[in-house]
């Protein structure tokens, strides 16, 4: 489920197709993401799960796997 919800979001900051992305995709490497590309990303996950992800966890998300792990952390 956070997967699915994690895709919308990245698809609709960096116009990609949804099924393009997958746990292993990396936002820098292989979607082109710039850093304000990823801001809007982690605004995106924040206002969607309504969580808040520190700027250190920020720093470790380096694959969309990775921002799912930090989702379910913070959701608990």
């Amino acid at each position: 489920m956070e997967l699915e919800k994690l895709k919308a979001v990245i698809a609709g900051v960096l116009n990609v197709d949804i099924d393009e992305i997958t746990p292993e995709t990396t936002f820098l490497e292989d979607l082109g993401a710039d850093s304000l590309d990823l801001f809007q990303i982690i605004m995106g996950i924040e206002e969607e799960f309504d969580i808040e992800i520190s700027t250190k966890v920020v720093e470790k998300i380096v694959s969309v796997g990775d921002a799912v792990e930090q989702i379910k952390l913070a959701i608990g």
